[in-house]
């Protein structure tokens, strides 16, 4: 199979560039149907490709994605399943281009690489689904890490994490389809990395990619998600050691039970003037007199 090749952080890749990604935002003109009739419209879609993460010779994971930040995905994804604990675990990474999608090309250092072979498994997760493939339930109802991170967040910090995604979020603005993920740094009192993409999954692995490529770390602020809050990013921020997870839509039952369970403080229905905290509250100032108590 052809592709290109192209360099990322890391070590550096050259390959002969034969095909190049696809754009992540596609213009389409549908039918527009009116009470008054039909005319055709303009909107931007987000695209979607499969993105095969390889290990070696082998491919260890096929997702459906947004094809962006293809290398932050991949680092970040490696992160949260476990396959290796720090960025430089990876001795390189090769993005290439095919006709069927994109292919993160990883090599590992020797030690992780044996252990990997040790745990191979194959997983097809189309966007959206963060454990589509796992082979066992084993696997998919893994307990988080624990999180023992002191962290300390203002609630008017957390009011104005809450309001000010939304002007990070430039593919979403464009297609209304993608989901975000940010991390809120408590010391710079501000997002120092977003990230986007049709899964929300997909979006915090991206994002989880990201801190670790600038050195940033995940104990010393908060993730805010643009989606609603199910176990498997419990487990993902639980694993990069995040205390904190906030979302602007509802928890599972599962994800409270995990986030508890971890040591997480998970709050979410976030709003610019409200948001309901589930568990482990002690991490949250109070700047006006809690009524609850």
């Amino acid at each position: 199979m052809h592709g290109t090749g192209w360099p990322i952080r890391g070590p550096a890749m050259v390959s002969k560039e034969i095909m190049a990604p696809p754009p992540p935002v596609a213009k389409v003109q549908p039918k527009l149907v009116t009470h008054s009739g039909t005319s055709i419209g303009a909107r931007a879609v987000p695209e979607e490709t499969a993105v095969a993460f390889t290990y070696g010779s082998a491919t260890f994971a096929v997702m459906m994605a947004t094809p962006q930040d293809i290398e932050d995905f991949a680092i970040g994804f490696s992160l949260t399943e476990g396959i290796i604990e720090s960025q430089p675990e990876i001795a390189s990474i090769e993005v290439i281009a095919h006709e069927q999608g994109i292919e993160a090309r990883m090599a590992l250092a020797c030690a992780r690489d044996k252990q990997l072979l040790s745990r191979r498994r194959q997983l097809a997760g189309p966007a959206g689904c963060g454990l589509c493939g796992i082979e066992s339930l084993e696997a998919a109802v893994r307990p988080p890490r624990d999180v023992k991170a002191q962290l300390r967040i203002d609630v008017d910090i957390l009011f104005a994490a809450v309001g000010s995604l939304r002007e990070h979020q430039r593919l979403n603005t464009m297609t209304k389809a993608v989901h975000a993920a940010g991390f809120w740094s408590a010391g710079e009192n501000r997002f120092v990395a977003v990230r986007e993409d049709v899964g929300r999954h997909n979006a915090l692995d991206k994002l989880a990619g990201a801190l670790a490529c600038t050195g940033t770390d995940p104990a010393s602020g908060f993730i805010v998600l643009s989606s609603r809050l199910s176990i498997e990013l419990v487990q993902k921020a639980a694993t990069i050691g995040c205390p904190m997870l906030v979302a602007v839509s509802a928890p599972t039952n599962f994800a409270l039970r995990a986030a508890e369970a971890a040591g997480m403080t998970l709050i979410a229905v976030a709003r610019e003037d409200s948001f309901e905290i589930f568990t482990h509250p002690q991490r949250v100032v109070m700047t006006a007199p809690d009524e609850a108590r």
